[in-house]
């Protein structure tokens, strides 16, 4: 059942509650604008402040779906929910719920992880998948930065090349709410991927069965997601090609909406 929250984040913006019939996956909370092909993006564990102009940019060509995942933000928290494949779960659910069928995907960060563990479960779901910053696979050098070591602020902070970028989405200061809201998704991240963490040992071994056409973006400054996990998804995944991102960090979708959303255009398109 979709149900209209009755506000809006902006103009054109629809803000919509999804509630799954007959299973526990409580309320979950959903922007959506656009008009086209559908395209359904995945949020980091860091969420987002609201709609951004790399959402904005993608919904000129694709009616996009960026829902919070269950747990973080503003969707509620299935007590049952122990797992990334759980998380993933609950999302194709989702789709079954608005009726998505001939849908790409992108995954940012965490949200990458989310879409890869979906398409070993039911890899004909997606038309074309872009996992951006993606964890889920072990790093081959270097280490997934460990979020519990660091506040919500300073590893959200960390997650950038460019401070100023930061301030100006979250301010120089950042508020209670927001803060909160970090403490809120960490908390939520580390029931679904302690230990081991923020990988899946059994991933790298399904993934070679996904044939789906999938672009994997790394950034070049990306201080949280090591480059070797995204040469890892390129060279394991059958039917992929990997681009890197310069000048910018592991939110690449705020440093770099413009490059960013161009080259996910021209790749579902």
């Amino acid at each position: 059942m979709i149900i209209p929250a009755g506000d809006q984040v902006q103009v054109g913006v629809e803000i919509l509650i999804m509630m799954i019939k007959k299973l526990n996956f409580g309320k979950v909370h959903m922007m959506k604008s656009g008009t086209g092909k559908p395209l359904l993006l995945f949020q980091d564990d860091l969420g987002s402040p609201g709609w951004l102009p790399f959402y904005e940019d993608l919904a000129r060509s694709f009616s996009v779906y960026v829902p919070s995942h269950p747990g973080f933000g503003k969707s509620e928290r299935p007590d049952w929910m122990r797992s990334t494949r759980d998380l993933a779960l609950s999302h194709l659910w989702l789709m079954k719920t608005l009726g998505l069928e001939s849908v790409s995907v992108v995954g940012i960060g965490f949200g990458g992880w989310v879409a890869a563990e979906m398409a070993t479960m039911c890899h004909h779901i997606f038309d074309r998948i872009v996992l951006v910053g993606a964890v889920g696979v072990q790093p081959t050098e270097g280490e997934i930065l460990d979020e519990v070591l660091l506040s919500g602020e300073e590893y959200t902070k960390l997650c950038f090349h460019d401070q100023a970028k930061f301030e100006a989405l979250y301010g120089a200061e950042t508020t209670v709410d927001q803060r909160e809201v970090w403490e809120v998704n960490r908390e939520m991240a580390m029931r679904l991927a302690w230990k081991p963490y923020m990988f899946d040992q059994s991933l790298p071994h399904l993934l070679g069965g996904i044939d789906t056409p999938t672009l994997v973006v790394s950034a070049e400054d990306d201080k949280v997601v090591p480059a070797s996990c995204g040469r890892r998804y390129a060279d394991l995944l059958p039917n992929a090609r990997l681009e890197v991102l310069h000048d910018c960090g592991h939110c690449a979708d705020v440093e770099q909406p413009v490059e960013l959303a161009a080259l996910i255009s021209r790749f579902v398109s």
